[in-house]
């Protein structure tokens, strides 16, 4: 697995297609690997004419985890941010988004399209603020601005997450029943690719103190509402009617506060990317990115 320094990390990365292609950077969501950008997904967004680079967050999968940090008391951070009380993080998203903008400066590139989902849409929205020059394009999925008066997870889907497994057969059990809470309902669970994924996610880096620590990093984040409404990036939001997860009004409103957004709701979608639906979701991705470079170009053509 190539790896590179990024941020003061070492992080495990792969790239799909050619290298002279315009850069699309993949940021997956909470304790989730960069595998569950599955292969035939990047390699199909690589066809479109991209460099596809996927990665693994830190503290999660095979690049460095912050075992040396004190692992937080979920119940203490939570009872601290529904006070508005100063919370106690050993690290917050910017950390994360600081990964993403060090990672691409190892792979020598000076601006990416970025998709992310779930927590890696949050990730994406603070790459787009803190790092503008980075971020040539952003597809937020799943995600949300963090905005304190949007609707809680279902009890059903909080309750699957927060019994972390024992063991590679537990875990592997774990991971099924999550992806079958969470997906989507208006499409067929697949779970032979479920068990695939979680087997292969317990191999590659099984990591629950990790999965702690990048919830806490979300909670202490804080809302960007008001920071998304400064961009001025080209950007796409994407969610599912049917998200146990992350609600449909978190998709509503992370596209509100950004301005020209774009918002594509899809019917019958939960918290995953089910395999019928990617068709669709890489034509949007590749619609807003080539829109992007399209706009890039005019000013230098204007020029010429």
């Amino acid at each position: 697995m190539p790896m590179l320094d990024a941020n003061g990390l070492q992080i495990a990365y792969e790239e799909f297609g050619d290298p002279l292609s315009p850069p699309m950077l993949l940021i997956m969501g909470l304790g989730a690997q960069m595998i569950l950008w599955r292969d035939a997904f990047c390699e199909q967004l690589a066809a479109r004419g991209y460099r596809v680079i996927r990665f693994d967050n830190r503290d999660i999968g095979q690049s460095t985890w912050l075992d040396d940090r004190a692992t937080p008391n979920l119940l203490a951070v939570m009872s601290a941010a529904l006070a508005h009380q100063p919370i106690d993080a050993p690290y917050r998203l910017s950390d994360m988004a600081a990964d993403a903008a060090g990672l691409l400066d190892a792979l020598g590139i000076a601006r990416a399209h970025v998709v992310g989902a779930s927590m890696g849409g949050m990730i994406a929205q603070t790459l787009a603020i803190e790092h503008p020059t980075r971020v040539r394009s952003m597809t937020s999925i799943m995600s949300t601005t963090g905005n304190p008066d949007l609707p809680p997870p279902s009890p059903t889907a909080t309750a699957v997450l927060m019994t972390p497994p024992s063991g590679r057969a537990a875990a592997i059990e774990h991971g099924v029943n999550v992806y079958r809470t969470i997906g989507s309902p208006g499409f067929e669970f697949d779970e032979a690719e479920a068990r695939t994924l979680a087997a292969r996610s317990f191999d590659r880096g099984f990591n629950p103190a990790g999965v702690l620590r990048q919830l806490v990093a979300i909670i202490a984040s804080g809302s960007r509402v008001a920071a998304l409404r400064q961009l001025s990036v080209p950007a796409l939001v994407v969610h599912g009617t049917e998200d146990p997860l992350v609600p449909f009004a978190a998709g509503r409103d992370t596209a509100g506060a950004i301005p020209g957004a774009q918002f594509l709701a899809i019917e019958g979608m939960g918290h995953d990317m089910p395999r019928p639906l990617w068709p669709r979701l890489i034509d949007a991705i590749c619609a807003l990115a080539a829109r992007a470079d399209a706009a890039d170009a005019g000013p230098a053509r204007a020029s010429a």
